[in-house]
């Protein structure tokens, strides 16, 4: 992802929840979890502000979506998530963090929700009836912007379908909560299909066997100042992205473990600067605290360190 400078003020999005298992609530409405990076859109007549949930300008990374905006049939403040779409029309976020080089992929603002309309602050109005003003100014048929529909009380059904198609899951959402920017709130719930969590690199091992570059990456997260070892991921690369990540790894490189701790491992390790987060999928946080079976997903340059806390790591021990 190319981003910009940070634009001074910024709208931080309204944050969800992560729950287990999809329900049947009559005062709940069910969307697709897209699969790609959140985004604010302002648009003031021909001014158009695009930027990322921590402030990152995404007008050139992304021009034709900022492009398309103008399509906007008032001005508003939209939220919404950017997506790059595979040969089956699926969001892929491989192509997504590699647009800047093919941008021939569709490219999608998926909107789901309108925080002011016309210079009104309409955040404390009902999700549903946000949701019916925004269908109204998303234009129609066009090719990049979006309006992220939803389905009414059928969670479970839902989400069955989700998996069928491989998405990453579905939102769970009150149909008359207000919208709280920045806040992290059980109004919002995010049902996923498979168990990740977003982890710092805090350095490398040493590659064994025909493997070039690095082994597997160690992962931690923070608790309060401390950074805590949550295991290594030695899976989910090819050539290609052992070669990419390494030569990102280069200017991160220091002496000194970031760990408080000794950590453990038969091979030399790398440490690095805390800056990279990446995503992970899992089968279960281990009883010491540990994520038993990481693989690596893919890099989260939309997130900053302090979101990638112990408290937002999914904590279900091992009972054996």
């Amino acid at each position: 992802m190319q981003s910009g400078k940070k634009i001074r003020n910024y709208i931080k999005p309204m944050l969800a929840k992560e729950t287990d298992q999809p329900f049947d609530d009559k005062g709940w409405l069910f969307e697709i979890k897209w699969d790609g990076y959140r985004a604010i859109a302002e648009k003031k007549k021909d001014k158009i502000l695009l930027y990322s949930r921590n402030g990152l300008n995404f007008q050139l990374a992304y021009p034709i979506v900022t492009d398309q905006l103008k399509n906007i049939k008032a001005d508003a403040v939209l939220d919404g998530e950017i997506v790059v779409l595979d040969d089956k029309g699926k969001p892929d976020f491989q192509f997504l963090q590699h647009y800047s080089e093919n941008q021939t992929r569709p490219i999608q603002y998926c909107v789901f929700d309108l925080l002011q309309l016309n210079g009104n602050d309409i955040t404390s109005l009902p999700l549903i009836e946000r949701k019916e003003l925004l269908k109204k100014i998303i234009p129609e048929n066009n090719p990049v912007i979006k309006y992220s529909d939803h389905i009414l009380e059928k969670g479970k059904s839902f989400f069955r379908v989700s998996k069928e198609k491989d998405l990453e899951g579905i939102m769970a959402k009150k149909m008359d909560s207000k919208y709280y920017p920045g806040k992290r709130t059980t109004n919002w719930l995010k049902i996923k299909n498979h168990k990740t969590a977003e982890v710092i690199i805090a350095g490398y091992t040493e590659p064994s066997g025909s493997r070039k570059y690095f082994g597997s990456l160690i992962l931690a997260a923070t608790e309060g100042k401390k950074f805590i070892y949550m295991g290594n991921a030695g899976t989910g690369f090819d050539q290609q992205s052992l070669k990419e990540l390494y030569e990102l790894f280069k200017p991160h490189v220091q002496k000194k473990s970031p760990f408080e701790e000794k950590i453990k491992n038969n091979s030399k390790i790398t440490w690095l600067k805390p800056n990279l987060i990446c995503e992970v999928k899992f089968s279960e946080v281990t009883a010491d605290g540990k994520l038993r079976q990481p693989v690596f997903l893919r890099l989260r340059d939309d997130k900053t360190i302090n979101e990638i806390n112990m408290d937002n790591i999914k904590t279900e021990k091992k009972t054996t």
